[in-house]
């Protein structure tokens, strides 16, 4: 018995193409739904605006028989005046020699005389440190034969001097402000104390620094080779609060 179905003709064949569409419409029509955005609208009147339209009018331009303006009136030229000038005078021409030399013109020897030039000493102003200066400062009332003894001497009297006149400042105990405060000075050649720094933890202290050093008294100033010089020096004050 012979098969009624058209071998040639297979149902069947393209069934997995066809279901592989429907499945990509249906997955894209999924996706579709889903991202689909809905917005509020508004009641919104529309209004219609009647704009005129503007016609600019026209002005014709009409020439005026206008007569020209009158030419400005002649300038009167001023009589020229004849002034006689005397006839200048001569001048006398004057001749310039020349000043050119030659091999046979002896140049005249000048002897030049030279004053005598003062020479003045200027004074230097020699600084010396305090720890090798050939002989140090002498505070009044220190007596040593060496310079080591006048030295220890030196040093001890200008501590007593520290604690002599030493005030605490009232704003800085208030405030509790304390420290170390270094001051430089030098004893200059007259033996005079001079440029009295400082440097320490405030303001405060180290004016009260310079103030007590600037109280002391004139010295003997220190030697180097016979001659006085200065000699810088520094100490220590310290600013301390006890409870």
């Amino acid at each position: 018995m012979e098969p009624k179905k058209n071998p040639k003709i297979a149902v069947g064949r393209n069934s997995g193409l066809y279901f592989a569409l429907g499945l990509n419409v249906m997955l894209l029509f999924t996706y579709l739904t889903l991202e689909h955005k809905t917005y509020e609208t508004t009641n919104t009147t529309i209004e219609n605006i009647q704009m005129e339209d503007l016609f600019e009018e026209d002005i014709p331009i009409t020439d005026l028989n206008t007569p020209p303006p009158p030419p400005p009136p002649p300038v009167l030229s001023a009589p020229e005046t004849i002034t006689v000038v005397e006839d200048a005078k001569e001048i006398e021409e004057t001749v310039l020699e020349s000043t050119e030399t030659d091999q046979e013109e002896k140049i005249e020897e000048r002897i030049v005389e030279v004053e005598e030039v003062l020479v003045e000493e200027v004074e230097e102003d020699i600084s010396v440190p305090f720890s090798v200066v050939e002989k140090v400062p002498i505070f009044p009332g220190c007596i040593g034969t060496t310079n080591q003894e006048l030295k220890d001497c030196f040093s001890k009297k200008i501590n007593d001097h520290i604690i002599k006149n030493f005030r605490y400042p009232e704003a800085a105990l208030e405030l509790g402000v304390y420290g170390r405060v270094i001051v430089l000075f030098v004893v200059d050649k007259d033996g005079n104390v001079s440029h009295i720094k400082s440097r320490g933890p405030d303001k405060m202290l180290e004016k009260e620094a310079e103030r007590i050093i600037g109280l002391l008294p004139k010295m003997k100033p220190g030697l180097q080779r016979g001659n006085p010089v200065t000699v810088p020096y520094s100490i220590p004050v310290n600013f301390q609060i006890q409870n």
